[in-house]
């Protein structure tokens, strides 16, 4: 119920203003965001398929500075001393630096030419990044995190110019296939910072980061299409239109709000099977926790099929279809790791194990077409507006992310792996609920 007396607060645009301005200020602001403050030039380059690998190459190579930080949260606060109680903020920080990210830097991207800013911004971050490496106190590893997880924000300067740069008919297809690059991303960061980590220590996990952001900078340089908005407002302005652009748009908040709890559900499930794979009877290392987490990257593959299916009409129909997907994964990784419906894990352990690979194949899989579905209606909407639509979108879905996270933890401590499942299952009905209003108040999606 709570649930659904948000959403309908949400849809319906007279109740409150995120701004807090008046009824006549905030109308304002929502014409605002409606004007043509940033409209790509008719001469912009097709997306090529070369192109579309590099975008898809350069996200996935970004997004690993935000989530490689989780398994090395241990390893560097007993190398700098960092206290148990602050130990979090080692993974924290660049999330929270992301968001800061999205809401005062991605939408310069409406303001300034793309492929500057985009190497600007990648410079930046691989500086932090190398700061990070040599950092001799907490203050100054922490400090350089936050500022790597800010300037991170490239990707979703990236993701509209594709989407800028793909005929419309093929857009879906564009962000999906770019899209698979952040999802290939988070899901090889864990085992890549853990192989890492385990060789040669975390500062060179930072290190290495920070080298291969400032390799992808110079081929973006040479390889990004100059892009210039034609933008006829102040900074200050841009910024206050988000409030705006927020209550306007019923499709991005429809999608947002969706790919939040999806990703909640996604964020629970990743959390808490690493606690459960190490306790028996499965007993695994970290090495054998990195190659499960390999496995989820098999569910990629769905990004450019939901792309394809959003371009041809069924972007409405596939939201309740991730949905499930997502639900039956769940389903079955309560059975593997939990016994439900009887089964004998201590006997069968490795059937177990096997089950849980497919479950987190499957949840990854829905996952990521719930998102790519998103995506791909979010970039239809104004031009304009595009690279603010995207960081108010990611944004959303990254809160998600951490609420399903901390869930998780608390689940666990209730209930073990049983309690991150229901958790995860009631994520899901969240998701039913949102698909079962947006039937009562479609939107139209191009």
């Amino acid at each position: 119920m709570l649930f659904m007396n948000i959403i309908h607060c949400d849809y319906d645009l007279g109740v409150f203003s995120i701004l807090g301005l008046p009824v006549g200020k905030a109308k304002d602001m929502r014409h605002l965001s409606r004007q043509p403050l940033a409209v790509a030039p008719p001469e912009t380059p097709e997306l090529t398929l070369p192109l579309t690998l590099l975008f898809a190459f350069a996200v996935g190579v970004i997004i690993i500075n935000l989530t490689a930080a989780q398994p090395l949260a241990g390893p560097v606060a007993r190398s700098l001393h960092i206290p148990p109680t602050w130990t979090g903020l080692v993974a924290m920080l660049p999330q929270l630096g992301y968001a800061v990210g999205m809401l005062f830097l991605v939408p310069l991207a409406d303001l300034f030419e793309n492929r500057r800013l985009t190497v600007a911004t990648l410079v930046a971050c691989a500086l932090a990044l190398g700061l990070a490496a040599v950092a001799p106190q907490a203050g100054w590893l922490l400090l350089a995190v936050g500022v790597a997880g800010a300037t991170s924000c490239a990707i979703q300067i990236l993701v509209p110019l594709a989407a800028a740069m793909a005929r419309p008919d093929e857009r879906g297809s564009a962000v999906g296939n770019v899209m698979s690059g952040v999802m290939l991303g988070i899901l090889l960061s864990r085992p890549f910072a853990s192989l890492v980590e385990g060789a040669w220590g975390w500062r060179a996990c930072y290190g290495v980061l920070g080298a291969v952001d400032a390799l992808l900078a110079l081929m973006l340089w040479f390889a990004l299409p100059i892009r210039r908005p034609s933008a006829h407002v102040s900074y200050r302005a841009l910024i206050a239109s988000l409030g705006a652009l927020w209550r306007s748009e019923v499709v991005l908040r429809r999608y947002a709000i969706s790919a939040a709890i999806v990703m909640a559900a996604f964020s629970a499930f990743w959390t808490g099977i690493a606690l459960r794979l190490v306790q028996g009877p499965f007993a695994l290392d970290s090495r054998s926790l990195a190659w499960f987490a390999l496995a989820g990257v098999a569910g990629t593959v769905v990004a450019p099929l939901a792309g394809k299916a959003g371009d041809r009409g069924y972007g409405v129909m596939g939201m309740p279809v991730a949905h499930v997907v997502v639900s039956l994964g769940v389903a079955l990784a309560g059975v593997a790791g939990a016994g439900w419906f009887g089964l004998d894990i201590s006997r069968h352990a490795h059937l177990a194990l096997a089950l849980l690979v497919v479950a987190a194949i499957v949840i990854d899989a829905g996952a990521i077409g719930d998102q790519t579905l998103g995506r791909r209606a979010v970039n239809m909407l104004d031009p304009a507006a595009r690279s603010r639509l995207n960081g108010l979108f990611v944004g959303v879905f990254f809160i998600g992310g951490g609420a399903g996270a901390v869930a998780a933890g608390s689940a666990w401590a209730i209930a073990g792996w049983s309690g991150v499942c229901v958790l995860c299952l009631a994520f899901c009905a969240l998701a039913f609920a949102g698909d079962l209003y947006a039937c009562r108040r479609p939107v139209a999606v191009a």
